[in-house]
């Protein structure tokens, strides 16, 4: 009856928070995409909760602004305000994570890790041996700059844009630097938190078969015993194909 009746408390909230020029506490997911973020988004949204997708972010230029360094912009949009949960960029790029864990004192995040050399083999599919999205926004992330100034000295026109460029490869050659970086930067993330407050962060494998119990259990949030057969598949699926 407890589960139940938070969630029913939980759909009420989410009704008078239309009426509320801000909410905290805030959920930001930051684990690298390709890692189940699309995911987390759908856990979230069908127990209740405001969830900010991809394309409010994008709908926002969220990552554009986080790349001008315009944090306040991404803090004071209406949508920021009144949404609950946050998937997708640009919550796990660079150290964001950072800012936003001082920033909102309240605040937890998700931390979710797969094995590193499938998650660089989802990363290849995923567009097709090119690097995803924009360009730079990728080469900054991964640390491949030297590179990405080489090919296009003055060339480039999508800074701070966000256009879905693809422009450089994104091949078997890269693997050890790709797989390398996963794995020091959830290191960094985990180190991070272990440090100032670890009750924030919540960290699990996207292989696990519990994850979505354990994720209810972290956020007080009743989830149904077959939710993980019906949902956590068929998302996983849908996440790896189209993130």
């Amino acid at each position: 009856m407890k589960g139940i009746t938070g969630n029913i408390n939980r759909k009420i909230d989410n009704l008078l928070r239309r009426f509320l020029p801000e909410n905290e506490p805030k959920i930001f997911c930051i684990s690298l995409q390709r890692t189940g973020t699309t995911s987390t988004g759908r856990f979230f949204r069908d127990h209740g909760y405001s969830v900010a997708t991809y394309e409010i972010g994008k709908k926002n230029l969220w990552t554009t602004n986080y790349f001008e360094g315009n944090y306040e912009y991404i803090f004071k949009s209406k949508d920021f305000r009144k949404l609950e949960v946050f998937e997708d960029d640009p919550w796990w790029l660079g150290d964001f994570y950072r800012v936003l864990y001082h920033r909102f004192s309240d605040s937890k995040f998700i931390l979710l890790e797969r094995n590193a050399d499938k998650w660089f083999d989802s990363m290849m599919s995923h567009s097709h041996g090119m690097v995803l999205g924009n360009t730079h926004i990728h080469c900054s992330q991964y640390q491949r700059l030297d590179e990405f100034y080489k090919v296009f000295d003055a060339g480039y026109e999508n800074f701070y844009t966000g256009i879905i460029d693809n422009a450089l490869p994104l091949d078997e050659k890269h693997r050890v630097h790709y797989t390398n970086y996963y794995k020091i930067r959830n290191r960094e993330v985990k180190q991070f938190f272990d440090h100032h407050d670890g009750r924030r962060l919540f960290t699990a494998r996207l292989e696990d078969d519990a994850l979505w119990q354990k994720i209810g259990n972290f956020f007080d949030i009743d989830v149904g015993a077959g939710y993980n057969i019906h949902a956590n598949r068929s998302d996983l699926v849908e996440d790896i194909e189209q993130r």
